[in-house]
C-alpha cells in the first residue's frame, strides 16, 4: 500500500471519527459517570461497530446494502427512531443524562459495551463513507487483504484513541464539580445535538452515497 495514500486515508479517518456527534457525546457521558477505565467498554463497543461497517464496505455488501433501497431505508429509520429517543430523553429526562456531580456510577460491562455498539450501529452514514471511501486507497496492484487489514487496523486504533479521549474529558468535567446551571446547558446542547443528528439522517439520500 502507497505510503502516500495511506496516510491521507488516515487523516481522513481521524478526522471523520473526531466529529463530535452521539457516539462521543456516550462516550463523554460514560466517562463523567463512571469516572475509570471501565468507560473504555463503551468505546470498544462503539469501535466494534465501525469495524463491521468497514468490513461489510470491504466485503463489498455495503454497496449492496446502499444500492437497495428498501434495506437503506430500514437500516436509515431505525437509527433516525434511535436517535430522537436518545434525544428527546435527554431533553426531557427529569435527571441529567450527563452527569458532572463529580460522584462515580457503576454499570454492567455488558450494557456499556452493547450501548456504544447500537450507537454507532444506529448511524448508516458511517456505512456509506466507508463504501465510498475504502475503493480510492485500494492497490489493485498489490495484495488486497494485507490493504484491508492495515487500514481496518487503523481505523480500530483511530477509534480507541478519540473516543478514549472524549470519555476522559467527560471524567475530567466531572471532577470540576460544574454549576447546576452548566451541567443542564451540555445536556441540553446533547439532546439538540442527538435530534438534529436524527433529523439530518432522514434526509440521507443512498442514491448519493
Amino acid at each position: 500500500m502507497n505510503i502516500e495514500h495511506y496516510s491521507i486515508f488516515l487523516i481522513t479517518t481521524l478526522l471523520l471519527v473526531m466529529v463530535p456527534g452521539p457516539s462521543a457525546m456516550v462516550a463523554s457521558a460514560q466517562g463523567a459517570s463512571l469516572q475509570s477505565k471501565k468507560a473504555f467498554i463503551g468505546v470498544l463497543g462503539i469501535a466494534s461497530a465501525d469495524i463491521a461497517f468497514f468490513a461489510l464496505s470491504a466485503t463489498g455488501i455495503a454497496t449492496l446494502i446502499i444500492a437497495s433501497s428498501t434495506m437503506f431505508m430500514v437500516i436509515k429509520w431505525l437509527g433516525v427512531l434511535f436517535l430522537i429517543y436518545l434525544g428527546l430523553s435527554v431533553l426531557f429526562s427529569k435527571s441529567p443524562a450527563i452527569k458532572f456531580d463529580g460522584q462515580k456510577t457503576d454499570g454492567k460491562a455488558w450494557s456499556l459495551y452493547t450501548r456504544g455498539l447500537i450507537i454507532q450501529f444506529a448511524n448508516p452514514k458511517a456505512l456509506m463513507y466507508f463504501s465510498a471511501l475504502l475503493p480510492q486507497f485500494i492497490d489493485p496492484d498489490k495484495p488486497l487483504t494485507q490493504q484491508i487489514l492495515i487500514m481496518g487496523f487503523s481505523l480500530f486504533l483511530a477509534d480507541l484513541l478519540v473516543y478514549s479521549s472524549y470519555a476522559f474529558m467527560g471524567s475530567y468535567l466531572a471532577k470540576q464539580k460544574l454549576k447546576s446551571w452548566a451541567v443542564g446547558l451540555i445536556n441540553k446542547t446533547a439532546g439538540t445535538a442527538l435530534l438534529y443528528t436524527g433529523f439530518k439522517m432522514a434526509l440521507l439520500d443512498n442514491r448519493h452515497p
